[in-house]
């Protein structure tokens, strides 16, 4: 007999009622093979007092098993495993083959992505993250957000938000953001030229999906952004690289790869060039565009902190001098309010944006379409503009005392030019000593310096990193590069 006393467990304090638990449990042990089809169970009294538990709780389970088809209660005869289950080989449930170890390995084969991290960036309260240049999270506008999304929310007319929405996002951030785009960055667009994403990597995710399929050819800088990279080899695009230097991509290099080869997409972080942070000059952009039209290339332009420009006002994006269809411009909110708000914009031809809104359908069938029409209200009142222009004069000064401490306590170990805008510098370590083990010191000080290797894609032993600067107020920047100080020195006297 099936020793029920010992198998089954009940849990008093669980909110789960207790006949659920049963079920539960009799489930786990018809699937794992120890109750096969056919098998008689006790009577309910009987099982009842073995469970030590009231027999109307035991109908009730018996009643739940019934009703999913689990077991069948034969008149006269007793209740009985339904025969008509499949007969399945008994498992240990008491070996290394339990519960758990199911959850970790799968018992299928699928695709294993070798290219893209698995980086958690949760981290212990007390741990300080120095990552690429991310937003302030305390700075966010909270306040008018709540405000805004509970008055929207409450209106009966817009309870019809609640249901399926286009494809191409919330309407009236599309016309929104038309107006919005167009004063700000000098682009020419209508609501025909517009996808809502959730955020900027949708955009590069759909436009490399779109773009490079069959192994088509995209050309990026030589140090370039690793998640796009990811995304574009994710695509089955081949990677062309050029060389990024004090005027941002060389297109003169670009060039004489267009006359050699088909080139079929370039990535370009126009205003702040990632990772380095240096800004692509006039006579470039125009070179480049010049290139797009005579070689019938698209230009991805991922503009994704266009706000952040401190010393004077930032150059109109590529996309405003785009006359021949060729640039995808993508943009975000992620940076300007905060990463968790998932809106961002693709800016294309329409009938790019078309193929675009049919691909998005298919991974994700909508945005957050209260959030959306929430984002659209407060740019229409100008909560953003007011709040973007707020904390562009805080993050200044962190720039500024970021710089200055950096300066003061490592200029021996490190350089840097301090950047015009954005939320992160980009610093030369002497390459007499090694990023790896000051990595390692930083985190035995609660200092956790993202991965340097992602920097140097192709291994050019450049030694240079991003770091942010951005997310810490002017308390945490000392301590920050005190521990990054302590670090360095721990790593360069062993």
């Amino acid at each position: 007999m099936f020793p029920y006393k010992n198998s089954i467990t009940i849990d008093r304090k669980n909110n789960r009622p207790i006949y659920l638990q049963l079920c539960d449990q009799i489930i786990s042990f018809i699937r794992a093979g120890k109750l096969p089809p056919s098998t008689k169970l006790p009577g309910s009294r009987r099982l009842a007092d073995i469970l030590g538990i009231h027999r109307k709780t035991m109908v009730a389970a018996f009643d739940e098993l019934i009703a999913q088809g689990w077991i069948v209660s034969i008149p006269s005869k007793g209740t009985f495993i339904n025969s008509e289950l499949p007969i399945i080989s008994p498992v240990n449930l008491n070996s290394s083959f339990d519960a758990k170890s199911k959850k970790q390995l799968s018992g299928f084969d699928f695709f294993h992505n070798t290219y893209i991290d698995d980086t958690d960036l949760s981290l212990e309260n007390d741990f300080y993250l120095i990552g690429d240049g991310v937003p302030d999270n305390r700075l966010a506008p909270i306040d008018e957000i709540a405000k805004t999304y509970r008055n929207i929310s409450k209106k009966e007319y817009h309870k019809k938000l609640l249901g399926y929405s286009s494809i191409y996002g919330n309407k009236e951030l599309r016309k929104t953001l038309v107006t919005y785009l167009n004063q700000s960055r000098g682009l020419d667009i209508t609501i025909d030229n517009i996808l809502i994403t959730r955020g900027s990597q949708m955009g590069l995710y759909l436009s490399s999906q779109l773009l490079l399929q069959q192994g088509k050819t995209i050309v990026v800088g030589a140090t370039n952004y690793s998640t796009a990279d990811n995304t574009f080899e994710y695509s089955n695009g081949k990677i062309e690289r050029i060389k990024v230097d004090q005027n941002g991509l060389n297109t003169q290099q670009l060039e004489m790869i267009c006359k050699k080869k088909q080139v079929d997409a370039v990535y370009v972080t126009s205003h702040h060039h990632h990772p380095t942070t240096v800004t692509l000059s006039a006579e470039r952009r125009m070179h480049l565009l010049l290139l797009a039209e005579k070689y019938c290339f698209a230009i991805i332009e991922d503009d994704y902190d266009y706000d952040f420009h401190y010393e004077n006002s930032p150059i109109l994006p590529l996309a405003s001098n785009d006359y021949h269809g060729n640039v995808i411009y993508i943009g975000a909110f992620s940076k300007i309010i905060a990463p968790a708000m998932r809106i961002g914009y693709l800016v294309a031809p329409k009938d790019f944006i078309l193929e675009a809104a049919k691909l998005r359908r298919i991974i994700d069938r909508q945005g957050d379409t209260l959030l959306e029409e929430t984002l659209a209200t407060m740019i229409k009142v100008g909560d953003v503009q007011r709040h973007c222009n707020k904390v562009i004069k805080i993050y200044k000064q962190r720039r500024d005392l970021f710089c200055k401490l950096l300066k003061d306590k490592l200029s021996d170990y490190l350089s840097f030019d301090i950047p015009n805008g954005g939320m992160a510098i980009w610093v030369n370590l002497d390459k007499k000593y090694n990023w790896e083990p000051i990595s390692v010191e930083a985190k035995k000080r609660k200092l956790y310096i993202s991965d340097w290797k992602r920097y140097d894609m192709i291994n050019s032993g450049h030694n240079s990193i991003r770091l942010g600067f951005a997310s810490f107020n002017e308390i945490e920047i000392p301590i920050i590069i005190d521990r990054l100080h302590e670090a360095i020195l721990a790593a360069t006297t062993l």
